[in-house]
């Protein structure tokens, strides 16, 4: 659905993916755009999710955003298939603090070609924001 009558107050928020090439490196990218003058950095999956609601750092809860992430292919690229895999394989060292088994099985799917990449993930976890519009450039 496209919303074009407020268009023109929606706050646009620009993710460069060439200014990073990692996760770290996203979460880096999503702080210094998203907020701003806080003291409070993302570094999780779960963290980027929270402050998509909202009432954080540049924007209020359920105000509309869109959000352009700038250089996406590069990102596809660099957070695909080999940095999910560490990612998931870094979990599984550490040990108990994570579900072991459920990250296996997240780590079995991605190797058996059915698994999300951390790409996939990141747009998914902003795409389920219905206050925010993602534009892949």
């Amino acid at each position: 659905m496209l919303n074009t009558s407020n268009n023109n107050t929606r706050k646009m928020i620009v993710i460069n993916g060439g200014h990073f090439s990692s996760l770290g490196g996203f979460y880096e990218e999503v702080s210094s755009v998203l907020m701003k003058d806080t003291d409070w950095k993302v570094g999780t999956l779960d963290g980027l999710d929270d402050i998509l609601y909202g009432g954080f750092g540049v924007f209020e809860n359920k105000e509309e955003i869109e959000i352009i992430w700038k250089e996406s292919e590069k990102s596809k690229e660099d957070l695909g298939y080999e940095a999910t895999r560490e990612f998931y394989e870094n979990k599984i060292r550490q040990g108990k603090l994570f579900n072991i088994e459920l990250i296996q099985q997240k780590l079995n799917d991605l190797t058996e070609g059915k698994g999300q990449t951390l790409f996939e993930i990141l747009v998914e976890i902003i795409e389920s924001h219905s206050n925010i519009t993602l534009k892949l450039e």
